[in-house]
């Protein structure tokens, strides 16, 4: 065996729940400074001189994600898993692989079918769907944009088919590794293709904006390309063909429609906010985007990372008969979330200039004051994520949609009311998305504590207490600093406001996790301890010294 191939072996071996939690919340973190990496320079050479270009570059990915997000996304996780564990657990591999080798076929071929329709009737999609307000240019823009962008469905249904295998049986590594291949294709796009292509002195490519796109479509390349590497060792067997007897393969279509409809009418409240944002002054898509792409970064490293690791393990509890287990697992993991997420959430709507001013050089107060609005729903849209998944783990995913089917249509009722009767722009549209958020998870947490006895019980809902008094309590500690810290000016720089947001969000959080402690909850004794083992290691590492305090020679 070659170095590479151990190195990826090795990698590619089992993880636990809590070192998988790590790795994808690690690997998050860095696809979303990646992220923001990607995003500040579009802005920069966008947002101020070109809105309608940004405008028309945020349309372009709607209905090609939509129909992601429809087909595959989510849905796939879900239904596919706990099926797939099923037939591993049973020690039936053979029905496993064709189980998955027919699902991958068939979103193969549905989403193809996808891409080419997205190509075709680009246009009308954009005048009549998504960006009916964009004025003439940017509508043309958006259209050709969405056509080299189609291909997204196609290349991500595979690559999310090859994925969901490693995350069922605990590989996490290139899993984890693959979101962030696809922000460096759209960095390498937005650096070099906009500048044209040249191939031995003859210009094949323009450039412009279109070379995002471009840069787009190689980010989705690298993603799969780094999928399938993951796949390496596991023994697939798969053939090129679609095995419509095989009972979990049927079972996984059963469960399919329910899920995705769900996750459509989730994603449709998008098209419906950009439709209304595009009426609005130039920038306005683009402000809110960016506003709902700083909130969604702590909902990824918190509520989606844990919740896709824990998913698994909360799947096999049921299909091994231990509902205690179950119950016991959701309830810690419930705990873990609301009490990152907490504080995070404070510090986000006290920072949000800050974070506003980091992808916008030149400072967008309007997308900070929508960032201030939307930080509720971080707390709420990171619980939702578990919360949706103790359904699926059991197999339902019908309630979930009927919960989402008033919620959504709450949402869109606000938010058409509040933009377009009262004038409220897109603060009107994130007030409406945390409302949603909230009404949302509440009634999934009734629904799953009707389903589990004692879910919410005293001690739940006395940790919760004594958690938000410790947020309060950090509140007061991040307002002082940031008076201490002085306003932030649009000119101020990266390098000058990024070192004070370092340091007033690192208070608060060392102040957030001992206030939790003084509150004997066991989350922040967790921390604390662990903090204190890796603060130990690097002080004797830099002292040179061994555990018995000598030097090492």
């Amino acid at each position: 065996m070659s170095r590479v191939q151990r190195i990826v072996a090795r990698a590619n071996s089992h993880l636990n729940v809590k070192l998988a939690a790590t790795l994808l919340a690690s690997s998050s973190l860095i696809s979303s400074l990646l992220g923001f990496l990607r995003d500040r320079l579009l802005n920069t050479y966008y947002y101020d001189t070109l809105p309608n270009y940004a405008d028309a570059y945020t349309v372009a990915f709607i209905i090609p994600d939509f129909m992601f997000f429809v087909l595959v996304s989510g849905a796939l996780s879900v239904t596919f898993i706990p099926v797939f564990n099923e037939r591993m657990q049973a020690g039936n591999k053979k029905s496993a692989w064709e189980l998955t080798g027919s699902l991958l076929n068939f979103l193969a071929l549905i989403t193809l079918v996808t891409s080419v329709l997205i190509i075709i009737f680009a246009e009308p999609l954009v005048q009549y769907v998504v960006g009916p307000g964009l004025d003439e240019v940017g509508r043309g823009l958006a259209a050709s944009m969405m056509r080299v962008i189609a291909i997204n469905p196609f290349l991500f249904a595979i690559s999310s088919v090859i994925a969901s295998v490693q995350q069922a049986v605990g590989r996490f590594t290139f899993y984890a590794l693959a979101p962030v291949m696809y922000n460096i294709g759209i960095i390498v796009g937005i650096l070099w293709f906009t500048s044209g292509i040249n191939i031995f002195g003859v210009q094949i490519f323009e450039g412009g904006i279109m070379g995002v796109a471009l840069g787009v479509v190689l980010g989705s390349a690298l993603q799969l390309i780094t999928s399938v590497v993951g796949l390496i060792g596991m023994g697939l067997d798969y053939e090129f063909k679609i095995f419509w007897k095989n009972h979990g393969f049927k079972r996984v279509l059963r469960l399919l429609p329910a899920r995705s409809l769900d996750q459509g009418i989730d994603y449709f409240n998008n098209i419906v906010e950009t439709n209304l944002a595009s009426h609005m002054a130039y920038g306005s898509v683009r402000a809110y985007n960016q506003a709902t792409t700083l909130y969604s970064v702590p909902v990824n490293l918190i509520g989606v990372a844990i919740s896709t690791a824990a998913f698994p393990q909360m799947a096999q509890r049921l299909s091994q008969g231990r509902p205690d287990l179950f119950r016991k697992e959701l309830q810690s993991i419930l705990r873990i979330i609301i009490w990152l997420a907490l504080p995070i959430a404070a510090v986000v709507m006290f920072t949000s200039e800050y974070l506003a001013a980091f992808l916008f050089p030149k400072g967008a107060q309007v997308v900070a004051t929508t960032l201030s609005i939307l930080a509720i729903a971080i707390l709420f849209r990171s619980v939702f994520h578990i919360a949706s998944r103790s359904f699926y783990a059991q197999q339902d995913t019908r309630t979930p949609l009927y919960i989402s089917l008033f919620a959504i249509g709450l949402n869109i009722v606000v938010a058409v009311l509040l933009t377009m009767k009262f004038n409220m722009g897109i603060y009107g549209l994130a007030i409406a998305q945390g409302m949603t958020a909230v009404v949302e998870v509440g009634i999934l947490l009734w629904s799953m504590s009707k389903r589990i006895p004692k879910l919410i019980d005293t001690k739940f809902t006395s940790a919760i207490f004594r958690m938000l008094l410790a947020a309060a309590s950090m509140s007061v500690v991040t307002i002082v600093t940031m008076l201490i810290m002085g306003p932030v000016l649009a000119d101020n720089g990266f390098y000058t406001l990024f070192p004070k947001f370092v340091l007033i969000s690192a208070i608060s959080m060392v102040v957030y996790a001992y206030v939790s402690r003084w509150f004997k909850l066991e989350e922040a004794e967790h921390v604390i301890k662990k903090a204190k083992q890796i603060l130990g290691k690097l002080a004797f590492g830099q002292l040179g010294l061994s555990g018995k305090g000598k030097r090492q020679e």
